[in-house]
């Protein structure tokens, strides 16, 4: 039961990940999307979802020839229940009918939070606006344009119709920032200080791709009745999405300390606050540790922050690292048919292959590579992830992690797993030894599948972007590369590797057990979502 003085916050992202059985998601935004939903149902906070459907999802990854590629499967929906309401959006002078399929995200206690995904494929609208919920990140402007003006606008008249009047609104990057534009035009007295009461919005990337920018000719093509008297929402002739949300906004905020810092020098704007990202534990913890804490700490599921209050016992780290790690090693012998070693020290890198992450940073000095690989102790290495079909530079970059695998297969094993999700991803995180992100600063915003890891025990060796320089503690949690900003990144990580990792964990495993539950007790709840919805909830929800 909802207790009258607590606000509906109503959440608009243009992606979220709710269950492993629906790839309706691309990656870091949408998990991240549920992960918070997932802790504002174990806290019992008020909410509702708004997304679009992504019929056939992001894509389903096939690796032919060495390279990347894609393939579209129309989703199972049964998972979700079809809503009998239709509202109209207009899109140019066309009106165009929006439906939604609901789907309950539960909290540890059974709290219920609905998630609405938006849908236009009904006969009664053109074929082109039929496919609008079909594809997630279409790269066509007209079409990307038309799914965020659904997402915005069609959001907010969807929970509308079915008589749900949040409180405030919360938009998930700057896709869904029509959703403040239809406020606005639902009541054009209402003064923008007060509009901004009711508007937060969250940046998620430095990255200028990142941030949609459309020109003012599509905006009128497609957005007749937009307030252009606004002269404020443009910037040099063109919309951008993240800061036209920003105009409307009452409370901003980046995902990091660091983030937060980055875009107010990006969007010129001094208020921009941090709310670093977190990861729900309940979703994320593997098995073997859940059995662990539920052994610890009475009552962690509802209250991550026990797991702050000691450190484990290294042993039972170290016996639960290993059930995680057998599993691991058995899906990666299932599903590319390379057996690894359980004693062998394994480097996971599972991310989105674009550019700025530099995840075949490690090759830089294939020769010194291996050399450690010989004379440090063994190394095994375990890639997965995707690169966005129109991201050429992206497939480059796993084209070349497949040559170099093939290449050097009697020297060293290097692994990739095809096509990354959410199942693949808790067996991942959990099994890995070491967590490696080497992200070109400052272009990470967060980058929580460090926070996944870090959940399970496996501490991380990243340069200090995003996350990373809150959950660095040297010598407990992991390495930085570069710290002293006196070497070069790749020769800073081989370095990390052969005189600070591995030594460690071949020669000295107390001490590498010990970091291992340092890594538990200083990051999991500092990273959890349970931690950062907290946070949403005292500085802008309640506020």
């Amino acid at each position: 039961m909802i207790k009258k003085k607590e606000k509906l916050i109503a959440y608009f992202s243009m992606e979220i990940a709710v269950d492993e059985k629906l790839n309706n998601y691309a990656g870091g935004l949408g998990i991240l999307a549920g992960d918070l939903l997932r802790s504002a149902a174990d806290q019992k906070i008020p909410m509702v979802g708004v997304s679009l459907l992504n019929r056939f999802g992001y894509f389903k990854q096939t690796i032919k020839r060495g390279r990347q590629n894609e393939q579209y499967e129309e989703n199972d929906l049964s998972l979700l229940k079809k809503i009998n309401k239709k509202i109209k959006i207009k899109i140019g002078s066309d009106e165009v009918l929006v439906g939604a399929w609901k789907y309950f995200v539960k909290g540890v206690s059974n709290f219920k939070i609905p998630v609405y995904f938006l849908d236009t494929d009904f006969p009664e609208n053109k074929k082109k606006y039929r496919q609008l919920c079909h594809h997630l990140y279409e790269a066509n402007h007209d079409i990307r344009l038309q799914q965020e003006i659904i997402l915005g606008r069609g959001g907010v008249r969807f929970l509308e119709a079915l008589k749900i009047n949040p409180d405030k609104y919360h938009i998930n990057e700057g896709h869904g920032a029509f959703a403040f534009v239809e406020l606005f035009l639902k009541n054009p007295e209402i003064k923008l200080k007060e509009l901004k009461k009711q508007c937060i919005f969250t940046t998620h990337s430095p990255i200028k791709a990142a941030n949609d920018i459309f020109s003012v000719s599509e905006v009128k093509k497609n957005f007749l009745d937009f307030p252009f008297f606004f002269s404020e929402l443009l910037d040099q002739g063109s919309l951008n999405m993240g800061k036209m949300a920003m105009h409307f906004s009452g409370f901003i905020n980046g995902v990091s300390k660091k983030h937060a810092i980055v875009s107010r020098k990006i969007f010129f704007e001094p208020k921009i606050k941090a709310i670093s990202n977190g990861v729900n534990l309940n979703f994320w913890v593997c098995p073997s540790f859940q059995k662990i804490y539920n052994q610890e700490f009475s009552g962690w599921k509802t209250n991550n922050k026990l797991l702050s209050k000691k450190t484990l016992e290294e042993n039972k780290v170290w016996r639960a690292h290993q059930e995680a790690k057998k599993k691991l090693l058995e899906m990666v012998l299932k599903e590319s048919g390379e057996f690894l070693p359980q004693d062998i020290f394994t480097i996971v890198v599972a991310r989105r292959f674009v550019a700025y992450k530099r995840l075949d940073l490690i090759f830089k000095d294939l020769r010194r590579l291996l050399k450690i690989h010989k004379k440090n102790g063994p190394i095994q290495i375990i890639f997965a992830g995707k690169a966005h079909p129109k991201d050429s530079a992206g497939k480059e970059t796993i084209a070349k992690v497949l040559t170099i695998s093939k290449k050097y297969q009697n020297e060293i094993k290097i692994v990739f797993l095809e096509n990354y999700n959410i199942k693949m991803a808790k067996l991942l995180v959990s099994g890995a030894d070491l967590w490696l992100n080497n992200p070109l600063p400052p272009n990470e915003a967060s980058a929580t599948s460090g926070m996944k890891a870090a959940a399970n025990g496996v501490p991380q060796l990243s340069t200090l972007d995003g996350w990373w320089p809150e959950g660095y503690l040297m010598g407990k949690t992991g390495w930085a590369i570069n710290s002293l900003k006196n070497l070069s990144d790749h020769k800073s990580l081989l370095d990390n590797l052969e005189n600070k990792i591995l030594p460690i964990f071949y020669h000295d495993q107390k001490k590498w057990q010990k970091i291992m539950a340092n890594t538990i007790k200083n990051n999991a709840y500092k990273f959890s979502s349970e931690r950062m919805i907290i946070e949403y909830k005292k500085l802008a929800y309640e506020k």
